[in-house]
């Protein structure tokens, strides 16, 4: 098994297929890359039991077919220090000996039986479910949603980003019972209703790495316990998180009174400074409304230090004032995709919603939920 292929495009391929794999594998033989060689096209494989990706490259000057896995930080290493040049890879498959040859010189690795990694899992016919998108608008789903995501190990189920399909649009949902974010795409007619999936945090944020540099449309295939994004020169296949996700519709208050619209990076910028006077634990920042004034405040009382600034603001609504943590307040207005915000408000014990003001897409629909804080004594 012979071939010849560049340094540097093996690396980037590498690189992408290494996210997936685990610093603590429970099989040994996850710590490799699979390469498999057939005709000219070399497929290199890694994964972690619950997320697979797989890539592809066509090369020249090749002899044989075969598969072998090699030592996936050993290779990736070493690459990183070669320029720009040819590398030859001679693999004996039944020693599972290895000679990389480069310009100046040779490197020798033993590597194991391809035939001991894991097999892909198959999609189930007769619950699969398929649509296709393009590139840049699942990017923006995912991009949108993926910071909202929970590390809750007593529900797993928000540990990830919820994919809810219907025949109109699709829908990307995330959420940590702190913060919520709902973004549709009205330009991705699945033809489906009532299907949804929730994709893991680990596969999302893979994902969102090779939706940068993809151009065309991919496909989304899925059952009821794996999926599969297949790109032009990838494949990322995850088993996804088993439940039901909760209501998110029915946590989002309606009939808000109290409407205001600010310029974000203003407000972006005044939550920055006045939270780092805020008190260590809570974070918490207080929002003043009143006439066309926005005051930002934050103390620590242990420490006697406390700060707000004044904000011109348009506003509609009562005189109303509200505390939210400061850090989800940032990433909240940091997501964002519009130059003024809108944030509507009922009362100071319901959630907040913040929306773009202006639309940069008419296909999308953002929406950005927060939970108060109690602003008592």
């Amino acid at each position: 098994m012979k071939f010849v292929v560049s340094s540097i495009d093996l690396l980037n391929h590498l690189q992408s297929a290494s996210r997936v794999i685990s610093p603590k594998n429970t099989l040994p033989i996850l710590d490799n890359f699979l390469f498999r060689l057939a005709g000219n096209t070399l497929e290199i494989t890694a994964s972690d039991l619950e997320t697979t990706l797989i890539t592809k490259m066509e090369l020249e000057n090749v002899s044989d077919e075969g598969s072998i896995a090699i030592p996936a930080r050993l290779l990736t290493d070493s690459l990183k220090e070669f320029p720009d040049q040819p590398l030859a890879f001679n693999i004996n498959t039944d020693s599972f000996g290895i000679v990389i040859s480069s310009e100046n010189g040779q490197f020798s690795v033993v590597g194991q039986n391809g035939g001991d990694f894991p097999l892909l899992p198959q999609i189930k016919q007769e619950k699969r479910i398929a649509f296709k998108a393009d590139a840049e608008t699942l990017a923006s789903g995912i991009n949108s949603t993926l910071f909202a995501t929970a590390d809750d190990e007593l529900r797993p189920v928000m540990n990830g980003i919820f994919f809810e399909l219907s025949d109109k649009d699709l829908t990307f949902v995330a959420s940590d019972a702190h913060k919520l974010v709902r973004y549709k795409r009205l330009d991705i007619k699945t033809g489906q209703s009532g299907a949804s999936f929730i994709l893991p945090k680990k596969p999302a944020s893979v994902l969102k790495n090779l939706l940068a540099k993809e151009q065309n449309q991919l496909e989304v295939e899925f059952d009821d316990k794996n999926a599969f994004f297949t790109f032009s020169d990838y494949k990322l296949v995850c088993r996804l998180v088993e439940g039901n996700y909760p209501s998110y519709n029915s946590v989002i208050p309606v009939n808000n009174a109290n409407k205001l619209v600010i310029d974000r990076m203003r407000f972006l910028n005044t939550i920055k400074r006045v939270s780092v006077f805020s008190n260590q634990a809570s974070n918490l920042v207080r929002l003043k409304l009143k006439g066309n004034k926005l005051t930002v405040s934050a103390q620590d009382i242990d420490f006697s230090t406390s700060a707000y600034e004044d904000l011109a603001c348009q506003y509609n609504g009562d005189d109303i004032e509200i505390g939210f943590k400061s850090t989800f307040l940032v990433e909240i207005l940091n997501n964002l995709p519009s130059s003024d915000v809108s944030i509507e408000l009922s009362d100071a014990s319901r959630a907040g919603l913040f929306l773009p003001f202006q639309k940069n897409n008419d296909n999308e629909d953002v929406l950005m939920l927060l939970m108060p804080m109690m602003i008592g004594a």
